[in-house]
């Protein structure tokens, strides 16, 4: 009875929406139950340290909220009424409505509508294996980073960068357009550990005060949309101040000399009008990073929340091949690694059986799509049917007004395969009871990091939930498709990816549960040249010709600037909507994942709106009173924090909250557009005007 009790720690690996993919250590309390769950120690990316919210993780999958059965609709459409049924009603009723739509309307009138609510490949590429066996409408995938990646690979011709361990061997650690704190822990694991043992500075770049700006040596609060003034001005001192390594620029880089007169006149004076930012700082920055030539640019996500998202991002890789930081080890710039994995992926998507004629539609657009703007249906017919699995666009997608309008058509079909009843869940005809990542096999790849992880098989699933893969499978026999892929296991489908793509065997990877495919010093850092046909580094982007999934150009890219430049693309305030607001992640959500945790919730109470104490004096508010924000799109009402630091002007609402939460139901992504950015679509939900005023 006095003996300790035994808890087995096995290795797993993080499924959701953030670059780091953390490698874990579970606590396994019994064959259906888990306990806190820890960070790898020897995965040396994670390093011991995961986020809160994964942390907690026994919280998500013993919740008692969770979704154990197949439901159909009783009620009205968005009523929230079911009642359970089988597994085999669920997926007859869903086939029968596929085919009736399939033959009324063709197959273009099915949308499998999915994205990363899990980032492993096997339960990720079902859908997609469905989509191209059927010549169902293609999912473009354009929520999260198209508006980033090409501004990255405008300039080095492909998405990688220095090994991100390398910002513990850094002088100069700029942490640019991420709350690194809440949304990638391990970065400031690695930043804090080059202050601890180099002395080097933190330097944030954001658009307000946030954990990880608290943080900084050196903490820059600007304008949203301004991030690509800040950078010009940084290189107009770094010309100006003899910090550029004309060295370097004149063999790696393509218009060194047109740049630096391009650039004569974007000085610090100029960003400061642009930015808000006092012309100290600014100097201050160009100074740091001029003189530390081991200078990491860890770039986020938040470039690809504005509508000039590329050009901002193009412009802050700019200054690392200007500095020549690319040359040292710590030093260059980073966003993501995806290109150095090599996946082969067409076994897991059936990727011969890919139609490219078949229409892609736009994810992030689904508010048209669904109300039937011809625009956004690519010229093909409506959408009668709608799968959605790992993703809640009812709560996450722009303009939600239309999303709303197009869920609550009458004529159109939706079954949710989820783990709780979400908004979009709750909007569906079928819902379908959906695992979690320890409760299923699959393997990842880290964007943020350089690993291949595996997450096999933990614990037993509770209730009836099925997986991705077993789901499709089911739906893709009561259609008539085949393909190898359906007939294959997770595991068998994880050990034949890796063979293909060069990885070894799914008995190797288990071994340690990771693979570590970084690059060599001199491939990582461009030392052989950037991965364009002549090798340089691109200051003037030709964009529609970015290699970036072989996307067609949209939006109005003709006009993006070449050279690094502010493009003044983004919603500027104006007299009718005098603020800029921008919907940040909040420390305890990713998305709307871990918003239904009472750990969260707790810490997240309820949704707010940061203001300026001055505006809001302006306006007669007080902290706590109840706001109205709005704009064409619509309005919402929350609560007011004052907090200063914002610029004036500048409104944050951290999120996202689910849309019950707020005063009238109306979350805000009412606020959100949903137009098409260049140069290759995204959604712009950080850059947005609303008017302001106490409700």
């Amino acid at each position: 009875m006095n003996a300790p009790v035994q808890i087995a720690r096995l290795r797993s690996t993080c499924p959701h929406d953030c670059p780091s993919c953390c490698a874990l250590d579970v606590e396994v309390l019994g064959p259906d139950r888990i306990g806190r769950v820890h960070g790898a120690k020897e995965q040396t990316y994670t390093a011991g340290v995961v986020c809160a919210k994964v942390a907690r993780y026994a919280e998500r999958v013993h919740h008692p909220e969770r979704l154990l059965h197949p439901l159909k609709r009783v009620g009205p459409k968005g009523s929230g009424h079911f009642e359970r049924i089988s597994w085999d009603e669920a997926l007859d009723t869903i086939a029968r409505e596929f085919m009736r739509a399939e033959d009324e309307f063709g197959a273009e009138s099915v949308w499998p509508y999915h994205y990363a609510g899990t980032m492993g490949h096997v339960m990720r590429a079902g859908i997609v294996r469905l989509t191209n066996a059927k010549k169902y409408s293609r999912f473009f995938s354009t929520i999260c980073v198209n508006l980033a990646w090409p501004g990255f690979i405008a300039g080095t011709g492909k998405m990688a960068g220095p090994d991100p361990r390398e910002m513990a061997k850094a002088d100069c650690v700029v942490i640019w357009g991420t709350n690194a704190a809440t949304t990638q822990v391990n970065v400031m694991t690695h930043a804090a550990r080059a202050r601890k043992e180099r002395c080097a500075k933190i330097v944030v770049v954001d658009v307000y005060r946030n954990a990880t700006m608290e943080q900084a040596d050196l903490a820059l609060c600007l304008r949203p949309g301004t991030d690509g003034a800040l950078a010009c001005a940084v290189m107009h001192v770094l010309f100006r101040d003899g910090f550029a390594d004309r060295a370097y620029l004149e063999r790696y880089t393509d218009a060194p000399a047109e740049l630096e007169a391009h650039l004569a006149t974007r000085s610090p004076e100029w960003a400061a009008a642009i930015t808000g930012l006092p012309v100290a700082e600014i100097e201050e920055f160009a100074r740091l990073v001029g003189t530390n030539k081991r200078t990491y640019f860890r770039l986020g996500y938040g470039f690809s929340r504005s509508r000039n998202g590329a050009a901002n991002m193009h412009a802050a890789t700019c200054i690392a091949a200007v500095t020549g930081a690319w040359r040292y080890e710590g030093g260059g710039a980073f966003h993501n690694n995806t290109a150095i994995f090599h996946l082969d992926r067409r076994l897991l998507e059936a990727g011969e059986l890919l139609d490219s004629n078949v229409r892609a539609l736009d994810q992030s657009r689904i508010g048209a799509i669904l109300c039937g703007e011809p625009d956004a249906l690519e010229g093909g017919p409506p959408v009668k049917a709608l799968l959605v699995q790992s993703t809640n666009p009812a709560s996450v997608a722009p303009d939600q007004n239309k999303v709303r309008r197009g869920f609550a058509r009458e004529d159109l079909f939706v079954a949710v395969h989820e783990q709780f009843m979400t908004e979009t869940a709750r909007a569906a005809d079928i819902v379908l009871p959906a695992t979690m990542f320890l409760e299923q096999d699959d393997f990842y790849s880290g964007g943020g990091h350089q690993y291949i992880g595996l997450g096999l098989k933990l614990i037993e699933p509770p209730g009836e939930c099925r997986s991705n893969h077993d789901m499709i499978n089911g739906l893709a026999e009561r259609l008539g498709v085949t393909h190898r892929g359906f007939a294959m296991s997770p595991r068998e489908l994880i050990d034949a990816t890796l063979q293909s793509s060069g990885q070894g065997t799914l008995a190797d990877a288990e071994t340690k549960n990771w693979l570590d495919l970084q690059p060599d010093f001199a491939t990582s850092h461009y030392l052989d040249g950037f991965a364009w046909p002549d090798k340089k580094f691109r200051f003037k982007a030709d964009w529609p010709r970015v290699p970036f999934k072989s996307y067609t150009p949209r939006g109005p890219y003709r006009e993006m600037p070449a050279l690094p430049d502010h493009w003044p693309v983004i919603e500027e305030a104006n007299e009718q909507h005098p603020f800029r607001l921008a919907t940040s992640p909040a420390r305890n959500f990713l998305n709307s994942s871990f918003t239904e945790g009472p750990t969260s919730r707790k810490r997240d109470v309820r949704p707010e709106v940061m203001i300026h104490p001055e505006d809001a004096a302006e306006q007669g508010i007080a902290s706590g009173d109840i706001v109205m924000l709005g704009n064409t799109r619509g309005r919402v009402r929350l609560h007011a924090r004052l907090f200063d630091g914002v610029q004036r002007g500048v409104l944050i609402s951290e999120g996202i909250f689910p849309n019950d939460t707020f005063i009238d139901g109306q979350g805000i992504n009412v606020l959100t557009g949903d137009d098409s950015p260049a140069p290759f679509g995204g959604a712009a939900v950080h850059d947005n005007r609303v008017w302001l005023r106490r409700s």
